[in-house]
């Protein structure tokens, strides 16, 4: 558990943030990058949140952002934190996350028909903020590739997921659209003609 006494500590006053494993790297690097884009996404999927009316969709959400700190924490450490057993001890996101996402996906596939049109990011109980939160997810998933030529990458699995997460809040979306009005389809060139 963590035990927050007080929130500013004017160590990263300078320019820099610590890592889970105490080192000190600068704000603008690519880590720090990629957990800001994922911190990001966990606060844009909190949003969706406070706007979905659905409470199996607010229940996997909920779900998601927990993920995200998992996420988070694996980022900012870098190597191992070697145990009295020599195993690793830091919080690690776990492969079978992302196929909880994937088993999430095909459930809310089921109940929707087969997409003729792509979808415009809009809608009603919560599909806009889910549709926002989708492109954040596929930018926290591309500040985390950056990450992939380090001398610690992350673990496959961590882009996996985010990958998986973008297409879960596409589908969770389009659920929330279609339970409060239905979807907005884009239509080609539409406007090209208008007075």
């Amino acid at each position: 558990m963590v035990t927050l006494n007080k929130i500013y500590t004017k160590t990263g006053d300078g320019g820099e943030t610590g890592l889970v494993t105490g080192d000190r790297i600068a704000k603008t690097s690519p880590r720090i990058e990629a957990i800001g884009a994922v911190d990001e996404l966990n606060a844009s999927i909190g949003m969706a949140r406070a706007a979905v009316l659905s409470p199996a969709l607010d229940e996997e959400l909920a779900r998601v952002q927990n993920d995200l700190f998992d996420l988070g924490a694996d980022l900012a450490t870098p190597g191992e934190i070697p145990g009295e057993d020599g195993k690793d001890m830091a919080l690690r996101l776990a492969p079978e996350q992302a196929t909880r996402l994937e088993e999430a996906i095909d459930a809310l596939t089921a109940e929707m028909p087969p997409l003729k049109s792509f979808i415009l990011p809009a809608g009603k109980g919560g599909a806009a903020p889910l549709h926002l939160a989708r492109a954040i997810a596929r930018r926290a998933e591309r500040r985390v590739w950056a990450l992939a030529d380090e001398t610690t990458p992350p673990a496959q699995h961590i882009m996996t997921y985010l990958n998986r997460l973008s297409d879960y809040l596409f589908t969770a979306s389009r659920k929330a659209a279609r339970d409060n009005g239905g979807e907005v389809t884009w239509v080609p060139g539409n406007n090209r003609n208008a007075d």
